[in-house]
């Protein structure tokens, strides 16, 4: 009866789990000492573990107690080797179905770390431009530029969130449409925004457009396919790109206009 309580070999506890995160963290945290530390906004930590094995995940980070993890075990990592991370940096911690790319993962585990740092550039300022491709948008494209602020997409111009507030979508699907590629465009799907540390237009997924409930993917020129699966991380947008969301609504970002 006795072998009925014997942990599977090979099969990781949760003091084994958070020591390889930790060490891990460290690991990467050493690759910023110098000063570089204050350039991160961000650490963020994806599990794709099974459902079987999520409660150890849970566990080993203190998933229910808030910033446990980030204040007691991280910020004596960054002390210890004098990495001066900024007053505001930020910990999120993710269980997802797909780890995303830009993130390192951990070797044996189902688990990864993206480092969100700033970046230093010389461009200040652009203008792009998105194209409806599928669906129907108040407008066949929209100009937007760096001083824009967040260029929020979703379904209907003038929506309310479920905080009782009102979100205005400068990228408007309407509801009525008879159009299918509007049909799953979540009321709060997705946002762009201008990033001066990057230079750049990032793309975010909002509360409607993660998963469980409608997804918001994006097609490279080159054809790679990629899946946003947090809202804290930005995809920065290139020429072509193309951003699914829900089924089948389209979008594509470009830095020229088709109607000039």
């Amino acid at each position: 009866m006795l072998d009925l309580f014997k942990k599977e070999a090979g099969t990781p506890d949760v003091k084994n789990i958070r020591d390889r995160l930790l060490h891990f963290i460290k690991e990467q945290l050493q690759k910023v000492e110098g000063g570089e530390g204050s350039n991160i906004k961000g650490l963020h930590l994806f599990f794709a573990c099974s459902d079987a094995e999520k409660y150890l995940y849970e566990s080993a980070v203190f998933y229910d107690e808030q910033d446990k993890f980030k204040n007691e075990e991280v910020q004596k990592i960054a002390d210890d080797f004098a990495i001066e991370l900024p007053q505001n940096w930020v910990m999120e911690i993710v269980f997802t179905d797909a780890i995303p790319p830009e993130a390192v993962k951990l070797p044996d585990l189902d688990a990864a770390l993206f480092i969100q740092t700033r970046k230093r550039t010389l461009i200040k300022s652009a203008t792009a431009y998105v194209r409806v491709l599928n669906g129907e948008a108040e407008k066949e494209e929209y100009t937007i530029t760096s001083t824009s602020g967040k260029v929020t997409i979703g379904r209907e111009k003038k929506v309310q969130t479920p905080d009782g507030f009102f979100r205005e979508n400068t990228i408007a699907f309407p509801a009525n449409s008879k159009h299918e590629g509007n049909k799953f465009v979540s009321r709060q799907h997705a946002h762009i925004e201008w990033d001066n540390d990057s230079g750049s237009f990032l793309l975010f997924a909002d509360e409607g457009g993660i998963p469980p409930r409608n997804k918001v993917k994006l097609r490279t020129e080159k054809g790679e396919l990629e899946k946003l699966q947090t809202m804290e991380i930005g995809h920065l947008l290139r020429e072509g790109d193309q951003i699914i969301l829900g089924d089948s609504a389209v979008l594509e970002f470009s830095f020229s206009s088709r109607q000039q």
